[in-house]
């Protein structure tokens, strides 16, 4: 018996190889969307509702009293990864990131299952949603409900509630001139997926992906204590590029980032040189790219790093210059040990995003 369980096993197809994109890279592209999205009619938002859809920031905002606002958002992809315990826990801690994106706290998740039940093993799948337990433990909540299909593709993500004082909602849109960028992960983490698929990442790049991707951004509370801390993002599947023009523009500024300080995740530079990167990326720089000036000699590969598409990626914060150390503070006592200063926003220019 055991051994017809594990020849079974054996046969089922690598994760990856089930998904036509894998993690935040499944994203439909920003110029798509708002194309999509641009007709669609919405009702008057009540004044209780916070933050909505106006600036695409990373989770709704709905305050309850004067000292709660409840934090909404939800989040899902296909597998980066083949491993299904790693992609379970991937899936949730990117979904529970934008609760800290907001500075706030999670409260419970609701999980979104769809599984190609004639494919995968119910061991499989029941992996899946151990990763995905794990996460969520880790981030203090239970796993209170969801929904399952079956589905062509394999897909898994959280919806996840959070709360926040009203007075410490951090949202996009909220950077000032003169504010300093910080980013609290390396970037590399959708190279590292292509270079996965293309089974040339070898273990130690796998782990190094791996703790990059299931590390909660929880130091997203504290900083949203800071005052200094104007505005809070995380970076996902529209790369650098595109969370940080979403910043600028809802903040009517223009960002400034200087690449040589950008954090990067060991070998994706290599990679990239290599062609080893995501068709998300050249997506991401079709929607976007006539708002970025870049250099004169900026590269291909760098062009597709500064757009490499993120999972669960790391926060990125806008906050005055009397502050840059104690946002450095926290983030090292949450162990995010590669936070970089990555540039500065100025008044709004030409560009939303100039990098240099």
């Amino acid at each position: 018996m055991n051994t017809s369980v594990n020849q079974s096993q054996a046969t089922e197809p690598r994760l990856t190889s089930l998904s036509h994109g894998g993690g935040c890279g499944c994203k439909i592209a920003p110029g798509v969307l708002s194309e999509i999205l641009k007709n669609v009619p919405q009702l008057p938002f009540p004044k209780e509702l916070l933050i909505g859809i106006e600036t695409a920031d990373d989770a709704a905002v709905y305050q309850i009293n004067d000292s709660q606002a409840i934090v909404a958002t939800t989040d899902f992809f296909m597998p980066i990864v083949d491993d299904p315990f790693d992609f379970g826990k991937i899936a949730a801690t990117n979904a529970i990131s934008d609760i800290y994106a907001m500075g706030g706290t999670p409260l419970f998740a609701l999980a979104l299952v769809g599984m190609p039940i004639k494919v995968l093993s119910n061991k499989t799948i029941a992996r899946i949603l151990e990763g995905g337990a794990d996460a969520c433990r880790s981030a203090g909540i239970p796993i209170a409900g969801g929904h399952t299909i079956d589905s062509v593709e394999p897909i898994y993500g959280l919806v996840a509630i959070g709360i926040v004082d009203p007075k410490r909602v951090k949202s996009n849109a909220s950077a000032k001139p003169g504010d300093v960028l910080i980013l609290g992960k390396p970037l590399g983490v959708g190279i590292l997926s292509a270079a996965l698929k293309k089974d040339v990442l070898g273990p130690d790049g796998y782990q190094e992906m791996i703790r990059n991707t299931t590390k909660l951004n929880a130091a997203g509370p504290d900083l949203a204590k800071i005052s200094g801390v104007h505005a809070l993002t995380d970076v996902t599947g529209f790369g650098l590029a595109g969370h940080t023009l979403e910043l600028a523009r809802g903040s009517h500024c223009t960002a400034h980032i200087d690449w040589e300080q950008v954090p990067l995740l060991s070998n994706v530079e290599n990679f990239a040189n290599e062609g080893i990167i995501t068709g998300a990326s050249e997506r991401n720089w079709l929607s976007y790219g006539d708002e970025v000036s870049i250099p004169s000699h900026f590269t291909v590969a760098q062009r597709a790093l500064l757009t490499d598409p993120q999972t669960s990626g790391g926060l990125l914060v806008a906050c005055s210059p009397d502050c840059v150390q104690e946002v450095l503070d926290i983030f090292g006592r949450h162990q995010f040990l590669g936070a970089r200063v990555i540039g500065q926003m100025s008044r709004q220019q030409d560009k939303p995003l100039v990098v240099s």
